[in-house]
């Protein structure tokens, strides 16, 4: 597998996961007609441009290869910067890109549109709730990305925990908070689009008066906490506070009472990429059975109704969520950033 990251992925580090996998996935999409294997073989490679967590986006690429001997190209960055350089491709005619896999439901719906994709529905379609797909196939859901507050639980009591997003802008917080940059993360776009929205922009200036710190992406978040810079993070991927619990940290997530964001990261075929066969299998792949399990078994929510949430972490139907107007975001996504920068810089 050929890995491209920019400086910011290359902090988070690249490695493998070793040792083959007898997995049927591509095998049953086949007999499903949907796929043809011998030509995506005959392809040898497809090219991925996606937001996934590097670690998930290489046991993802490196179990894909096991199972088809199809090389995987990876180019790994924020979910913003991603679209950027697909759209700057797009737009000088040169796609490099078959498969594109982000965070940000309003762009990848502006894309369908405009007739970007290949629309597919895969043999295991009609696991993916409907909330999570575009009904015509133009992308189907990858993953679901729950957006909390986590703190460090041996620095922050109990008692002086945030309930409620209202609740981080109070003086208590003061200096103590790290956020993301809807500039580079397309999730920290639908969270503040949607709270600006619901809240006003008084309120991001509230917590600017709190400090926070913004970094560009989860995992800036993440080493953050554990580091103790900052204890408490805000509008952040609940997956990378379950993987540092699970490392041992001391890290507790709240769902706040007045709602979670429930975020699904978007796969779409790109129209014109240079393996059409091979895009096509790795779609198939990446909602099969065998790939959804990888996502809790890092912390994370597949995107499949019939894989069990991550140990430790609740149902998604048990939690209160936050609506996101998708539609409306893309709008105004250019205007939610310029203000966001306006107010933390």
């Amino acid at each position: 597998m050929r890995t491209l990251i920019d400086r910011r992925g290359l902090a988070l580090g690249l490695g493998l996961i070793a040792g083959a996998l007898a997995l049927p996935a591509l095998g049953h999409a086949q007999e499903a007609g949907a796929v043809d294997l011998a030509k995506a073989k005959a392809e040898g490679k497809v090219v991925w441009y996606t937001s996934t967590p590097i670690e998930q986006a290489n046991k993802l690429a490196k179990l894909f290869e096991q199972q088809s001997g199809i090389k995987v190209e990876l180019f790994r960055s924020g979910g913003s910067a991603i679209l950027r350089r697909f759209n700057q491709e797009v737009s000088a005619g040169r796609i490099a890109a078959d498969v594109l896999t982000t965070s940000d439901p309003a762009a990848s719906n502006v894309m369908a549109e405009q007739g970007l994709f290949v629309p597919f529905k895969s043999v295991d379609f009609d696991k993916i709730p409907d909330t999570a797909k575009d009904k015509d196939g133009n992308w189907i859901g990858q993953r679901l990305n729950l957006i909390t507050i986590y703190m460090r639980g041996d620095k922050v009591p109990e008692a002086e925990r945030p309930k409620k997003w209202t609740d981080l802008t109070a003086k208590t917080f003061d200096k103590k908070m790290v956020m993301t940059d809807p500039s580079f993360t397309s999730l920290q776009l639908s969270v503040v689009g949607t709270l600006s929205e619901k809240l006003g922009w008084d309120y991001y200036k509230q917590l600017a008066g709190n400090d926070v710190m913004v970094v560009q992406g989860n995992q800036q978040v993440s080493d953050n906490l554990k580091r103790g810079e900052r204890l408490i993070a805000v509008g952040a991927l609940d997956s990378y506070a379950a993987e540092d619990r699970a490392s041992g940290h001391d890290i507790v997530t709240v769902y706040p009472a007045d709602g979670t964001f429930v975020i699904p990261s978007p796969t779409a075929i790109v129209k014109g990429g240079p393996n059409p066969a091979a895009a096509k299998a790795f779609a198939s792949f990446m909602i099969s059975p065998e790939a959804q399990k990888l996502f809790p078994a890092d912390g994370g929510y597949a995107a499949r109704s019939d894989v069990d949430p991550p140990a430790g972490s609740p149902k998604v139907s048990d939690l209160v969520i936050i609506p996101v107007d998708y539609a409306a975001l893309e709008k105004k996504a250019a205007e939610v950033k310029d203000e966001f920068n306006a107010i933390f810089r």
